[in-house]
């Protein structure tokens, strides 16, 4: 994961030789919603990052972007892709990053409709302080492990799947940033989401999954839910790591992490085990990143859960047709801008005074303090397999009314139909997830509209964020 410098490019150089992967009991406990997504074996995800370990060691003891061992760590990965059957892909940087940075690597399964791409990423350069094996060896170890289990099972595909492993993330993000900036705007459509895999075996870590309550998360939170985990939303790692240089562009995006130098709450500790007020991973850009900085356990937990999102977003499970909900609602969290929302998208920002549900920014719809009427609307297609759909969106309602006289009203509509009505009279003091049923739209395109209006007099504000449709 790349650490947020005041100063751009500042690095250790510390060097470190390798170490050996501790026994750690693994936990391949399969989820009673997962049967058709195969268990991936952890020490061969281990074996992988051995591989990583050695070519630090043989390589002044770190994979740096611009080093040889960088360039060794895509020979490797590159030559196990080749072999079981992929196409694969050096892209050079050749804009925006660090002199001397090594290639993207980018591996399609040539399976499944090239118009519905699901992709799934981790960097795979390090810090020079080390090898780097957290950071991020347990993330593109668990990628690539993942990308030998899909070709060896060779199952019929829905969706077509792309993998990628980035270049100079800790610098800036920057090789995953070149890489969409490099699509044209019709390529960049054809991605439904992308998933992310930064730091996915930190020693005292927690479960957390990017953006989520989102469309884009639900197989992974569904997994992780699944062991009991109680998963949180990785408020550490936002901004930091590849998957924001897809949302810079609307891509829906998601992924899987276990923290870095933020420390552990008591709370956490206390359902997740571990010490309280540690570092999630205390050897964070460190030289002590080696192999014996390994949660065997989490990295299992992890793989396994990639595995169970790959294959309901891309596999044909034979269970009929698809309701595959991904980013069916685009910027429904507003973090990427207005589009494709219109209406008053005025109230769509960052807003002082008042708290987004997630990220930063929200709809803050009216809230004036007299007579108005202020709304929003996108086009979104429910897919034709979902014989249940939901829309889900988080609402805040602030109010200076009192009573419970409905006042001013927030009102939910699919085309002309009105699905749902609230009022300051369901005020509260934070956000509620509120949910409408879909199900009768399976199959078609219709025009989702939030609209809140006022009277004369006492101000209330209607907060909406995180807005997506779900299975189910």
């Amino acid at each position: 994961m790349k650490r947020r410098f005041a100063v751009a490019g500042l690095s250790l150089a510390v060097v470190l030789g390798c170490g050996t992967l501790p026994a750690v009991a693994a936990d391949s406990a399969p989820a009673a919603n997962t049967a058709a997504a195969p268990d991936v074996d952890v020490t061969k995800v281990r074996a992988h990052l051995s591989e990583l370990s050695a070519i630090a060691g043989r390589n002044g003891g770190n994979r740096r972007s611009t080093t040889q061992g960088y360039r060794d760590s895509v020979a490797y990965v590159k030559g196990r892709l080749q072999a079981a059957g992929y196409t694969v892909t050096e892209q050079p940087c050749t804009s925006g990053c660090t002199s001397g940075a090594g290639p993207n690597l980018i591996a399609e399964w040539p399976k499944g409709d090239a118009n519905n791409v699901y992709m799934f990423g981790a960097h795979l350069d390090g810090v020079s302080a080390g090898p780097g094996m957290n950071d991020n060896g347990s993330g593109s170890a668990a990628l690539l492990e993942n990308a030998l289990t899909l070709a060896q099972q060779n199952p019929a595909m829905r969706n077509r799947v792309r993998f990628a492993w980035w270049t100079d993330e800790e610098q800036g993000l920057n090789g995953s940033d070149f890489y969409v900036r490099s699509l044209s705007s019709t390529e960049r459509a054809k991605i439904k989401a992308y998933y992310n895999f930064d730091m996915i075996a930190s020693t005292n870590g927690g479960y957390f999954i990017n953006h989520i309550t989102s469309s884009a998360a639900a197989p992974m939170k569904a997994y992780w839910d699944s062991l009991g985990l109680q998963p949180e939303e990785n408020t550490e790692g936002a901004g930091r790591s590849d998957d924001y240089s897809f949302e810079q562009y609307g891509i829906p995006t998601s992924g899987y992490a276990m923290g870095a130098s933020a420390r552990k709450t008591s709370a956490q500790a206390a359902k997740w085990g571990g010490t309280a007020s540690r570092a999630y991973d205390p050897c964070y850009h460190s030289s002590c990143d080696t192999l014996t900085n390994i949660n065997t356990t989490g990295l299992d937990r992890a793989s396994d859960g990639i595995a169970h999102t790959l294959w309901q977003r891309a596999v044909d499970t034979g269970t009929g047709g698809s309701c595959d909900t991904a980013g069916a609602v685009a910027n429904g969290g507003f973090e990427s801008g207005t589009s494709p929302w219109t209406g008053t998208t005025g109230a769509i920002g960052a807003h002082s005074g008042q708290p987004a549900h997630s990220g930063s920014r929200f709809a803050w719809l009216a809230g004036n303090g007299s007579t108005s009427t202020e709304s929003i609307s996108q086009t979104v297609t429910v897919p034709a397999g979902c014989s249940r759909a939901s829309l889900n969106y988080w609402l805040h309602i602030d109010t200076d009314e009192s009573g419970s006289t409905a006042y001013d009203r927030f009102t939910v509509k699919a085309g002309g139909t009105t699905l749902a009505t609230l009022s300051n009279a369901n005020a509260g003091s934070g956000y509620v997830q509120r949910s409408v049923d879909l199900s009768a739209y399976a199959g078609q395109t219709v025009t989702l509209t939030f609209t809140a209006s006022e009277d004369r007099s006492l101000q209330t504000g209607f907060l909406l964020d995180d807005v997506t449709l779900q299975n189910g």
